[in-house]
């Protein structure tokens, strides 16, 4: 591995440096003064951890490398305007620049580089890497991160040296003045766990933010899984209280390996704790999750955990208070438990105990705040006046008992959008409806405007539609989902899609109301030999729940969310004294 110099340029921003991983670096040059003599026009509060404000730091080093091609730029911007024409036509076309950036030594590099991620092809890459060092190829951010991501995602026999060679590629993109982003750092804290160093890992997330870098979710995984798979629970726990500090949403996986980690410890605060972050976040959970919660239910720990006598109206208490479904009170009984999998009738009795679990309530204040968020995503996303116009009409002929995602109807089991098959739910859902009023049918443009619309049937349903107020035809460029998701929302009524909106889940993450309203609003559409059908909602919530009685029912995930196939749950109880 070739290397302009070695020396310890982590010390300064490392506040505990791991010996076996950095012992290798001499302790000569100070990390700032790579920059102090620099000919470059460097920010040094960046590299203090504060924010830089001047956006052409890192511009300025380009200039300081691509002379020649700045010369050119600066020659064109002094010369005068009578001889523009003649500069311009010497000025490349931006595919013959683009061409050459392609064709660069960078550029060739960054190709090769590229081709050895998709195949994790870590000694050809480190091939290339030596060879370009050799050849003078002025390595970029983007090299140096594919190089660091090869070396932390292989292990083996040697993943040692993998991640020797790995941080002095990244001693050396310090050393050239590289600035590391988010992806360098994660990429570090993974070679740093590989080698089986946790701690390093963390130190290392933690010092992103002096670099003015925020964390992500996948930047914590290093530190968190190697603690959690060294059975070091406090510092695991530290993660977690970072993550949270900096507003980082755990999801699955982290909250599976700190439960797990805590069952290994027998933390039965945390264990009751996680499984009710696990309710609130993730609802339903996955196989491996699931064996974890069933491996602390059958611990002779948890059978000695909980308490004998407690406080009823505190539980009715929390109950009410948290919409039902759970209490927060703590573990409730003691003993042995019994821990059974088990399905739920269509009533959501519990096959094994019997017990019958919660619709949880959603909080009206909730809607209306999800409604404002849902209105101004849509907002930034479509034509405003467009979006702004649905939402008078919607005031004017609202409120509405169901919403019809129609392009979506119409082309379940279909090979050609069917308004047969649409009609057919909207004559459905009016036979529901107590007002018998017909309901919202949210169609494009461009399906009422040609194909099957033209017939002349379907051409005088989608009139008797408009003109009992209960058609909306969303623009030309414009997404309908948005449309008839709000409508939903604002008249608190039912959907009927297939959709399972993923996409506007992933938009409104930021919220855990999403899936509760969509378990409690969407109807699907059931579609067989013979007929159609509705998939009404469940009378209960599928979600975690806790008992007043202490009892613990867990859902697991099924495919698509599939209604008619029967879903699993874990049913943990034991005897309670009366």
């Amino acid at each position: 591995m070739l290397l302009c110099r070695r020396s310890t340029i982590f010390a300064p921003f490392i506040a505990k440096p791991s010996p076996n991983l950095f012992s290798f670096f001499t302790k000569t040059t100070h990390f700032l003064s790579l920059f102090k003599n620099s000919p470059i026009r460097c920010n040094h509060n960046y590299f203090l951890g504060k924010p830089i404000k001047d956006s052409n730091f890192f511009g300025a080093h380009d200039l300081f490398v691509n002379k020649k091609a700045k010369f050119c730029n600066l020659a064109i911007s002094g010369t005068s305007r009578r001889n523009e024409k003649a500069v311009g036509d010497n000025v490349m076309s931006l595919r013959k620049k683009r061409k050459a950036r392609r064709e660069s030594p960078e550029g060739v590099l960054r190709f090769k580089l590229r081709v050895c991620s998709k195949c994790r092809d870590v000694v050809e890459g480190l091939r290339l890497y030596d060879e370009a060092r050799k050849n003078g190829v002025e390595l970029n951010q983007q090299h140096y991160n594919v190089l660091l991501y090869l070396c932390s995602q292989n292990g083996g026999e040697n993943v040692n040296d993998l991640g020797k060679q790995g941080f002095e590629i990244f001693q050396q993109m310090i050393i050239d003045k590289v600035p590391p982003n988010e992806a360098t750092f994660t990429n570090a804290a993974r070679l740093a766990s590989a080698m089986e160093d946790p701690e390093m890992a963390f130190d290392l997330v933690k010092q992103m933010m002096s670099f003015g870098i925020l964390p992500k979710l996948r930047s914590y995984g290093a530190p968190l899984f190697g603690f959690c798979k060294k059975g070091m629970a406090d510092k695991a726990y530290e993660v977690d209280a970072h993550m949270i500090e900096y507003g980082v949403v755990a999801e699955e996986p982290e909250l599976s390996a700190l439960l797990k980690v805590s069952v290994d410890v027998n933390n039965a605060d945390k264990v009751y704790e996680l499984l009710h972050r696990l309710r609130t976040s993730v609802r339903q959970v996955t196989e491996s999750t699931v064996a974890i919660i069933e491996d602390w239910f059958k611990s002779k720990h948890a059978a000695k955990t909980g308490k004998e006598n407690w406080d009823m109206r505190k539980v009715k208490e929390g109950v009410a208070r948290g919409g039902g479904g759970w209490h927060g009170q703590g573990w409730l009984g003691c003993g042995q438990w019994r821990v059974v999998r088990t399905q739920m009738d269509k009533e959501g009795v519990c096959g094994s105990c019997g017990e019958r679990l919660a619709c949880i309530d959603i909080d009206p204040r909730e809607t209306e705040n999800f409604a404002i968020s849902l209105s101004k995503l849509a907002l930034e996303r479509e034509v405003k006046a467009d979006f702004t116009r649905f939402q008078d009409w919607l005031q004017q002929h609202g409120p509405f008992d169901a919403v019809a995602d129609g392009a979506n109807l119409s082309l379940i089991k279909q090979q050609t959008f069917s308004f047969s098959q649409l009609n057919a739910v909207v004559h459905l859902l009016r036979g529901m409806s107590p007002s018998k009023k017909l309901p919202l049918v949210i169609l494009h443009k461009s399906r009422v405007t040609g194909g099957s619309a033209r017939n002349p049937c379907n051409k005088k349903m989608l009139e008797r539609w408009k003109n009992s107020g209960a058609l909306y035809v969303t623009p030309a460029g414009s997404n309908d989902d948005w449309y008839w998701l709000y409508a939903a929302v604002c008249c608190k009524c039912l959907v009927v899609t297939n959709d399972e909106m993923r996409d506007h889940l992933f938009q409104l993450r930021g919220t855990s109301f999403f899936p509760r309203w969509k378990e409690k609003h969407q109807v699907r559409l059931s579609v067989s030999q013979s007929g159609i059908a509705l998939q009404m909602p469940p009378p209960y919530s599928i979600v975690i729940q806790e008992s007043e009685n202490g009892r613990w029912h867990v859902p697991t995930t099924t495919n698509d969310d599939d209604l008619e196939t029967p879903r699993q749950w874990l049913c943990a109880t034991r005897p309670i004294k009366t």
